[in-house]
């Protein structure tokens, strides 16, 4: 619980460039976990709000012409500053716009994290995929046969671009390259409110701050699904919303630890957790 700790304490200012269908949503999670956001999107402060900024953290939900230069600014600034940052790929499965601006920013700004779901992960591969709008295809759902062979790519992604990948789902995917991390925390109800994995995103650029790139990340996904699961007898989507951020706020240590289902694995089968 060290990263979580020390966020609390240093409190680290977290850029977060999203859309604003969750921006208020994703500074309330920022803040809930002890760090402070800025939402900063203008291209001529971009750069310098970036290079005070302890994290970045950028969404391509509902993207604009000046979002998309905002992002590449903070993003080269990120990398040139040495400073972490993760990408969210929403909807590259299903807008050839949105695809090549991602590869554009992860070959020029190299993100420390690429987060997506599993249809979003194989198109940045160049891998057809079944995207149903910015969710995931059924047929690129994880199965036991496809198991194996998705972990593969992603890691090959993750040696190629030096980044931990991110593909979420049923069962979270965490890898960076060399370690695999399986993460099987979460509910339905996370997937009914809007912008709960704008919200992951968030918590990842939080916890990165920590420079543990790996450990922030299982820590950021891990702690969305068991205050999912928390608050989940709420009695509808808008208290279950409400009680995701308060959990997440409330949280101890020792209900991360007795809830968490987080696997290590190298040799990969879906009966591993």
């Amino acid at each position: 619980m060290q990263i979580k700790h020390s966020v609390k304490l240093k409190k680290p200012l977290i850029h977060c460039i999203t859309n604003p269908i969750s921006i208020n949503d994703c500074a309330n999670i920022v803040l809930a976990v002890g760090a402070k956001p800025i939402m900063a999107e203008h291209p001529l402060e971009i750069s310098e709000i970036t290079s005070v900024s302890k994290s970045l953290g950028v969404n391509l939900g509902n993207i604009t012409d000046v979002r998309m230069e905002s992002m590449l600014i903070s993003g080269k600034t990120a990398f040139k500053k040495k400073i972490p940052q993760i990408i969210d790929l929403v909807g590259v499965g299903c807008s050839k716009l949105r695809l090549n601006y991602a590869k554009k920013f992860i070959s020029e700004c190299h993100p420390s994290v690429i987060k997506g779901n599993m249809s979003e992960i194989k198109a940045i591969c160049g891998i057809e995929s079944n995207a149903k709008g910015i969710d995931v295809g059924e047929c690129d759902r994880i199965t036991d046969e496809s198991f194996n062979e998705n972990i593969k790519m992603m890691k090959k992604l993750s040696l190629e671009t030096g980044a931990v990948i991110v593909a979420t789902g049923v069962v979270d995917i965490i890898t960076n390259g060399d370690k695999t991390h399986l993460i099987k925390n979460g509910c339905e109800m996370l997937s009914m409110i809007t912008g709960t994995g704008c919200m992951v995103t968030a918590l990842i650029a939080s916890y990165i701050s920590s420079l543990d790139i790996l450990g922030g990340t299982t820590l950021a996904v891990s702690l969305m699904g068991i205050c999912g699961e928390l608050s989940e007898n709420a009695n509808g989507i808008g208290s279950f919303r409400t009680e995701l951020i308060d959990n997440i706020f409330t949280i101890s240590d020792d209900t991360i630890i007795e809830k968490m289902k987080c696997v290590v694995v190298s040799d990969y089968s879906m009966d591993k957790i």
